[in-house]
């Protein structure tokens, strides 16, 4: 294995992965905001929505899976966008210990406008599509290499 350099200050506030990730998820969640607030929707809740429309309907379980958030975090969103019109809640007719969420027809339609925020995301950032695309797949190497387990040493792809 290599011997990493991190340089003279290894602990450089502004050389930090940790920093920077947190201050870009803050700034690109604050355009999101103005994006959302039309529709009532916080950024937790749209990607509750954008889970939903690739798959709907879909047990509490899957969609905290997808999210990876707790079922017991999922619960107080799904009940506002519940009160927004967006989606139903319902116990499940194969299992009634699992909770099904379903789109509504509102929530369906909302898509449509929803279609235009990715573009006004990619024009608020001023980035090319191409470095988007690559930062995106960065983000997932990272997103796998946190994902392993503790003393798993294999390499990550």
């Amino acid at each position: 294995m290599p011997t990493i350099d991190l340089g003279p200050d290894p602990l450089a506030l502004d050389r930090q992965v940790c920093f920077a990730l947190s201050l870009a998820s803050r700034g690109v969640i604050a355009i999101y905001r103005p994006l959302l607030e039309p529709y009532g929707l916080t950024h937790p809740q749209y990607l509750v929505l954008l889970a939903l429309w690739d798959r709907s309907p879909r047990s509490v379980r899957d969609l905290a899976e997808t999210l990876r958030h707790e079922p017991a975090t999922l619960s107080p969103m799904l009940k506002r966008l519940e009160s927004l019109g967006y989606l139903t809640r319902a116990r499940s007719a194969r299992d009634e210990r699992a909770l099904a969420v379903e789109l509504t027809d509102k929530g369906r339609e909302l898509r449509k406008e929803a279609e235009k925020i990715p573009y006004r995301v990619v024009e608020a950032l001023g980035m090319e599509l191409s470095e988007l695309e690559a930062l995106h797949a960065a983000l997932s190497r990272v997103l796998a290499a946190t994902q392993k387990t503790p003393g798993d040493t294999s390499p990550v792809s």
